[in-house]
């Protein structure tokens, strides 16, 4: 019998932009959440276990609202992204408060996942089919050597996710010939222009264009357990070599690390693209287009009206 893959989501963010835990925003008149909406595709795709990270302080709204509900239909657990997971001798910054970033709260579940998983956000609809392929792909890893770890992960077209209101942050990605990573650069403030889209790195003193029709990470990731291996690598040099100390908003970005993985021939990234339109609550203002998108995917019979009772 073949090991179902479990589905870890990210859920430590502090929703700055948005305002509250958007997490547990209830985006139709049934009271579900965007992440309902991805667990629920994820167990009809054969997931057999959530995992959600989170911060302490936010366990028992997320038991409430959110975990008590999915844990009749799947297994769930619930790992704690702390500021103090952190090598020996490191002296956490005064004043800090942002967790590490993606890579660090991956590496947080290493104790609970000992099997192939998919990573995603909690605030991103991602679309069915997304995770039927990513079942499909960790039921039988491929990497494109001999060697490499076999990763994945799906691809958005950049003009699929993009918000009105607001910038966006997203990793832009190259691909060879085969459909495999071959480089990925983490911008984190994209916006919309009038003819397509710019983004800036030094906080709004320049900007450039890129095109919307660039094939950008959502956070939706394949990988093996023996990641957290490599991980803890990352986050070693992270720590110790004084990147967490540039800034109170340093963070070590699981598609930087991937990226540097690829790179250092370490492992393989097969890049399932996404036709679908992506859609999420960045920001308040994003609401009202999120619940006319669920609305209209129930409309058409992708979704029961409300998806725990069937």
């Amino acid at each position: 019998m073949s090991i179902k893959p479990t589905l870890v989501i990210l859920a430590a963010g502090m929703g700055s932009r948005y305002g509250g835990l958007k997490q547990i925003d209830p985006i139709d008149e049934e009271g579900h959440k965007i992440i309902d909406f991805s667990i629920y595709d994820a167990i009809r795709a054969g997931f057999g276990k959530v995992v959600f990270i989170i911060k302490k302080e936010h366990e028992q709204d997320f038991r409430k609202v959110i975990g008590d509900q999915v844990s009749s239909k799947v297994p769930v657990e619930y790992v704690f992204q702390t500021l103090d997971d952190v090598p020996e001798g490191f002296k956490i910054p005064e004043g800090r408060e942002k967790p590490w970033g993606t890579a660090h709260a991956i590496y947080s579940c290493r104790d609970v996942v000992k099997e192939p998983f998919a990573v995603i956000n909690s605030d991103d609809y991602y679309g069915v089919s997304a995770f039927k392929t990513l079942a499909d792909f960790l039921a039988a890893p491929v990497a494109e050597k001999e060697g490499l770890l076999p990763f994945c992960m799906v691809g958005y077209y950049l003009k699929n996710t993009m918000t009105e209101n607001g910038y966006v942050s997203r990793g832009c990605c190259r691909m060879n010939e085969a459909g495999y990573l071959t480089h990925i650069e983490e911008l984190t403030h994209i916006e919309k222009t009038a003819t397509g889209a710019r983004y800036t790195q030094d906080d709004g003193a320049t900007y450039k264009d890129i095109d919307v029709e660039s094939l950008v990470s959502m956070n939706m990731w394949g990988f093996g357990p023996e990641i957290f291996g490599e991980l803890k690598k990352s986050l070693d040099h992270f720590f110790n070599d004084g990147i967490a100390l540039q800034s109170l908003k340093s963070e070590c970005f699981i598609p930087i690390e991937v990226g540097n993985m690829v790179n250092n021939n370490v492992a393989s990234v097969k890049v399932l693209s996404s036709a679908d339109k992506w859609f999420g609550v960045t920001y308040k203002e994003d609401k009202p287009m999120v619940m006319a998108s669920i609305k209209a995917l129930k409309d058409q019979g992708v979704y029961p009206e409300k998806l725990w009772t069937v």
